[in-house]
């Protein structure tokens, strides 16, 4: 399951919106075996598409090296579907590089839905998790 707070799913989803309709993607990161979603980063699409979605490969080495600093590893990373349901594509499943992460996609194909699910990939096998929204995780 993954529990993340209100905020950071706003967040999510606003870059979804703004960046439509090409795909946005980003990571959350939080400290290393906590599972904890805290340092949210928008990133950018290099491919700047509407069907598929690749980080630019400086600004990842840079925060790959920023998180490696800080004791940080990417506990989210998600990107948005502009066209089809918050499912993981064939692409997506095969670009799917971190085990621990949880897998977030948010579909902007309509306006006025929010659809926002999470998985996690692990050698090719996806699995759907339930996602929590907190208001704090103090909470």
């Amino acid at each position: 399951m993954l529990t993340i707070e209100r905020a950071l799913v706003e967040k999510i989803v606003a870059h979804a919106r703004a960046d439509h309709p090409d795909e946005a993607c980003g990571i959350i990161a939080g400290p290393i075996g906590s599972d904890r979603p805290v340092r949210y980063v928008a990133m950018t699409n290099a491919e700047r598409s509407p069907t598929f979605y690749r980080f630019d490969s400086q600004e990842q080495l840079k925060l790959w090296r920023e998180m490696d600093d800080r004791d940080e590893e990417p506990v989210v990373i998600y990107h948005s579907h502009t066209a089809t349901e918050a499912y993981p594509s064939r692409t997506d499943i095969s670009y799917a590089s971190e085990p621990n992460a949880h897998y977030v996609l948010v579909s902007t194909r309509d306006e006025d839905t929010e659809e926002f699910r999470s998985y996690r990939i692990v050698d090719g096998e996806v699995t759907e998790e339930e996602v929590r929204v907190v208001d704090t995780y103090d909470a």
